[in-house]
């Protein structure tokens, strides 16, 4: 299994740091044949708006929505979330997405820096509750119906709010799994991966 880690901007090496702790080899993805040969790829956390200009002027944006498209699995953490929706509340008008995921997503929705939490999520297909680190995070608002909805925030101001979501072979995370420690969300998106090659 080759696993991509998009590489243009933002938290490259804890994907990296949790994808070596699985055995798993993985590819650094700045251009487009670097997405030869992936059987999935990860599109980690950062400043969303950066990431999609920087994917727009290296010639990767159109390439990696059609790789997607037809059937890449792709996991999108934080800004990689943004990137993955089909909507995206409160950025800039020349922001690009994927449009691989039929959400809305609002950035920065819990908050600034300084607002960043910590909380123990129930997430759909994980036995026992996953510790979940927000950064100035974004929360998804709407999904279509063949989104499923993966977990939510069980307490305080944010109660209900929309973290991790799937749709087929893509999945997303407002949070950031691999700074916790804790590799199962990562597993479960390596399970999708093994499905989509059987």
């Amino acid at each position: 299994m080759l696993i991509g880690v998009l590489a243009v901007q933002g938290g490259v090496a804890e994907h990296e740091r949790t994808l070596d702790a699985l055995g798993v080899e993985h590819r650094q993805v700045r251009r487009v044949e670097h997405l030869e040969g992936l059987d999935g790829i990860i599109l980690p956390g950062g400043e969303s708006t950066t990431i999609s200009k920087l994917l727009e002027l290296g010639g990767m944006l159109e390439p990696l929505k059609a790789a997607i498209e037809n059937g890449l699995p792709a996991y999108g953490t934080c800004a990689g979330m943004i990137l993955l929706s089909s909507e995206i509340l409160d950025t800039r008008p020349d922001a690009h997405s994927l449009g691989a995921l039929d959400i809305t997503v609002r950035r920065n929705a819990f908050g600034r820096q300084v607002d960043s939490f910590e909380a123990d999520l129930e997430f759909s297909g994980i036995a026992d509750p996953v510790r979940a680190v927000f950064i100035r995070a974004p929360w998804v608002e709407r999904v279509a119906e063949d989104v499923e909805v993966l977990a939510t925030v069980p307490a305080g101001a944010a109660a209900g709010a929309i973290v991790a979501v799937r749709s087929g072979h893509v999945m997303a995370t407002s949070f950031h799994p691999e700074v916790s420690g804790d590799t199962r969300v990562h597993e479960y998106f390596l399970e999708l991966v093994k499905a989509k090659a059987n």
